[in-house]
């Protein structure tokens, strides 16, 4: 099972706030890729470098690989066909899903090598 898969070309960070917390104007103005996950145990975000200042829990340095969807709900494998090289070389991976496809963060440090994975695994990069 081969696909396409691109790179963003801004870097990004994982940030974490309590469940009950606000979530900063910044990260809801901001434009692009963010993600935004609420549980009753934390609110996770995902955005862009530089947009989630002053949080006390943020990690920063990754990168965001989308995989070309969009995939019917049935089609299985899709994200397993990418993590399981990303696993086998290594490489920590942070996935997030949308209705239509996968995104697939890795630290910068492995960006390079995390493509050279992927497409070493029959997948083809864009761009």
């Amino acid at each position: 099972m081969n696909h396409a898969f691109a790179v963003l070309t801004q870097g990004f960070v994982i940030a974490q706030l309590e469940p009950d917390a606000d979530l900063p104007n910044e990260v809801l103005a901001s434009p692009g890729f963010m993600s935004i996950t609420w549980t009753d145990d934390e609110l996770s975000m995902v955005c862009a470098e530089g947009v989630a200042t002053g949080l006390a829990r943020v990690d920063s340095g990754w990168r965001v690989i989308k995989v070309q969807g969009p995939f019917a709900f049935d089609q299985t494998g899709v994200l397993a066909s990418f993590l399981d090289p990303l696993a086998a070389a290594a490489i920590g991976i942070f996935a997030v899903s949308t209705f239509d496809t996968d995104y697939i963060l890795v630290k910068s440090m492995n960006l390079e090598n995390a493509v050279q994975v992927l497409k070493d695994a029959g997948h083809r990069l864009l761009g």
